[in-house]
């Protein structure tokens, strides 16, 4: 589990095995097996390099993710929770569920359309994460969002680069997802 409050931005180095220099990420407490949230992606440690860590990226996650196939990308970087560790973002599972579309990107605000099907689980003043990012939710309309991100966010992630046709991970409310089933 994560919170969506990035903890450090880091550098793709290697594609395959995926390798990322983790920049000012502090990785004395990081162990083979541990998972860290890249771009919103919960991935395994496969080994402590030098300067960061090396994942292994299955072909589904490729498939349903985007950000983790350019090397020299900037990627946002999150170790998991430990019993105990401040909440302060919202409960992040790493698990993207699409690829969004954004659709805006002016003075702080960034609109998104999601995919089809994911709207049904975003809400006026809900949480999102967006890249790894927990964001609240400003605005929904049809299959877009609004969300406002402060000069703190725009300057310690990577969304301060987000342009109209960037494409971004998304990972819906935890607790909708689970609402959602236990009225099925």
């Amino acid at each position: 589990m994560f919170t969506g409050i990035v903890q450090a931005v880091g550098r793709i180095v290697r594609l395959d095995p995926l390798e990322i220099d983790s920049g000012t990420l502090d990785l004395s407490d990081v162990a083979v097996g541990d998972s860290i949230a890249v771009q919103g992606v919960c991935l395994t440690v496969t080994a402590l390099t030098g300067k960061g860590f090396t994942a292994d990226i299955s072909a589904e996650t490729r498939r349903v993710t985007t950000g983790l196939d350019r090397g020299g990308a900037t990627v946002n970087l999150e170790k998991s929770l430990s019993l105990g560790d401040r909440l302060g973002g919202h409960l992040v599972a790493g698990h993207v569920d699409g690829v969004g579309d954004v659709i805006a990107f002016n003075d702080g605000v960034l609109q998104v359309r999601l995919p089809s099907g994911l709207a049904r689980y975003v809400a006026r003043k809900g949480s999102i994460c967006i890249d790894g990012v927990s964001l609240t939710v400003n605005q929904v309309q049809g299959d877009a969002f609004e969300v406002q991100l402060i000069p703190h966010t725009l300057e310690v992630t990577t969304l301060g680069r987000l342009a109209a046709g960037a494409r971004v991970n998304l990972e819906v409310d935890l607790i909708a997802r689970y609402v959602e089933r236990l009225m099925a």
